[in-house]
């Protein structure tokens, strides 16, 4: 009987000792990360930044701190996301992104579109594309991104067909059907609204648009939308594209409130891409 009282209290003491270091483990195992409540976010000044302040207040009402840092420039913003320096940015499209991932081998993602400045195709001359003669003189820019992007809008009205695969990198080289024999000339895209007179038809960047008095959705005969390549992103660095507070950034930009002071404030000159 002394033998098995023994036994039944070192088991005893086993126990508590057992116990004791599993409520240590449980103690010292590390807690779970805080969620983050905060973002910087870095934007090009102009309408990428004044937009953000409208979302800023947006996410806020979420518990979501929006911290705004300004960039004059399209090269910084990449280099400062990739150094950690910021957690976002929000100011270039896919095929900058593209590029720019290619060139310096950056790893990014984009976790959602925001706005785009929509290239648009415009005429004095004509009110609807499906009107155009046989011969119709057409201009699109001659740099090689907007070059490429005119063309893929002109296909995508139906004025001519391109190779397969030509896509936004498109050529004049690439048009393998012209039903209407247009004439295509590569002007300086600054130019182009100022010679729209003396042209049929026209593809004109937003920025040069709103410098000649037009208004993409008014006034374009075709404009891209928001299933363009050349709709503007959310970006960050790919091992944060899952955190939650991205989802919460990317609600409170696509949200009501904020498509309808874009709206409001650029009449139709950048369009909500949701």
């Amino acid at each position: 009987m002394k033998k098995i009282s023994v036994l039944l209290v070192i088991l005893s003491i086993m126990t508590v000792l057992v116990a004791g270091c599993g409520g240590s483990q449980k103690a010292n195992s590390p807690a779970p990360a805080p969620e983050k409540k905060s973002v910087k976010i870095g934007v090009t000044a102009g309408p990428h930044a004044e937009i953000m302040e409208v979302v800023k207040k947006v996410a806020a009402k979420d518990g979501l701190d929006v911290q705004i840092v300004e960039f004059n420039d399209y090269m910084t913003p990449n280099i400062a996301l990739s150094q950690g320096d910021l957690d976002a940015n929000s100011y270039q499209h896919q095929p900058w992104l593209d590029n720019q991932i290619k060139d310096r081998k950056y790893d990014f993602a984009a976790v959602g579109k925001t706005v785009i400045f929509p290239m648009g195709i415009y005429s004095k001359s004509i009110k609807n594309i499906s009107e155009i003669k046989n011969g119709a003189l057409i201009a699109i820019p001659n740099d090689p991104a907007n070059s490429g992007r005119a063309l893929a809008l002109l296909e995508k009205a139906g004025v001519i067909k391109l190779k397969s695969g030509a896509g936004i990198k498109a050529t004049l080289a690439d048009i393998v059907e012209n039903p209407k024999n247009v004439k295509i000339n590569e002007l300086d895209a600054a130019q182009i609204p100022h010679s729209l007179v003396d042209l049929d038809v026209a593809a004109i960047n937003t920025n040069y648009a709103m410098v000649a008095g037009l208004v993409p959705t008014k006034d374009a005969i075709v404009i891209e939308d928001g299933n363009s390549p050349y709709a503007n992103l959310i970006v960050v660095r790919s091992q944060d594209k899952d955190n939650p507070v991205f989802k919460k950034l990317l609600t409170a930009y696509q949200s009501q409130e904020v498509k309808q002071w874009i709206n409001e404030k650029y009449k139709g000159s950048f369009l909500p891409t949701w």
